[in-house]
């Protein structure tokens, strides 16, 4: 069979991955404590891959244990004000661990996206839980940026024909984009109807939003792999790679959805 007549055949893993996704997630915010744990394991892992990113010449488990466990601490203790000004001081930490070991330039810059992507983008996750509507906000923000990934996956793989991001990522096509974010614009709108509680013009803005900052989050994680020349941040995650991959697109849209968004949301 040739490969266009077989560009379908990594769906029915990817679906029972999904499944166990789902489960996960299912128990990672059923309370917000729990929700502190998650993004804290969340952050342990996606920081390892950072570290196999990189190729970062150095023990990957202790950092990446040290950073997870210490910002759990700091989701449990402290507000999110607080946790900003900490989570600095432990980025710098950090940074001196590597600056240590003697490592490059490069490499060094590389650690310092790592951390703004554990410690400052992903914890907005919890913070969404911490929201009066908490429960129904992250279900939101979750469900739309992964099926935003899923609807722009499949409208590609049916219809693509012209590249988007050809020296980036050369699978993604303009109509898997433009047919993602009309989908993520209709499920926006009735889900948010039903968890947001908001109208359908807010819904529809928002949809747009998370779709187009969604793929950028994808694009800018593709950009690092091909710039280390791999595939893959792991092999966590059958069908789709590691934590990380599965994680991109929640780079930008959960800081935006608790930042920006939140102002619209009345929680």
């Amino acid at each position: 069979m040739k490969p266009e007549e077989n560009k379908f055949s990594d769906v029915p893993l990817r679906v029972k991955t999904w499944i166990y996704i789902i489960v996960v997630f299912a128990m990672g915010i059923s309370h917000p404590l729990a929700m502190k744990i998650f993004v804290s394991w969340i952050s342990f892992q996606c920081f390892f891959e950072f570290l196999r990113l990189f190729k970062i010449n150095s023990n990957h488990i202790i950092p990446s244990l040290f950073l997870g466990a210490a910002q759990f601490f700091l989701l449990y203790f402290f507000t999110i004000e607080i946790y900003f000004i900490y989570s600095s001081i432990l980025s710098l930490v950090v940074l001196l661990y590597f600056l240590i070991l003697k490592i490059s330039l490069k490499l060094l810059y590389g650690i310092f996206i790592a951390l703004f992507v554990c410690l400052f983008a992903f914890p907005h996750l919890s913070f969404i839980r911490d929201t009066v509507s908490g429960l129904n906000s992250i279900i939101f923000i979750v469900v739309v940026t992964e099926l935003n990934d899923v609807f722009q996956y499949l409208m590609g793989k049916f219809f693509g024909k012209h590249k988007i991001t050809p020296t980036i990522s050369p699978n993604k096509t303009l109509e898997g984009f433009i047919g993602g974010v009309f989908l993520t614009v209709i499920l926006s709108t009735i889900l948010g109807f039903y968890l947001l509680k908001t109208d359908i013009f807010v819904n529809s803005i928002i949809g747009v939003i998370l779709g187009i900052s969604g793929f950028s989050g994808d694009v800018f994680m593709s950009y690092l792999k091909r710039k280390a020349n791999i595939k893959d941040t792991g092999t966590l995650l059958p069908g789709h790679g590691g934590l990380l991959d599965r994680m991109d697109s929640m780079i930008f849209n959960a800081p935006i959805f608790f930042w920006i968004l939140s102002l619209i949301i009345k929680s």
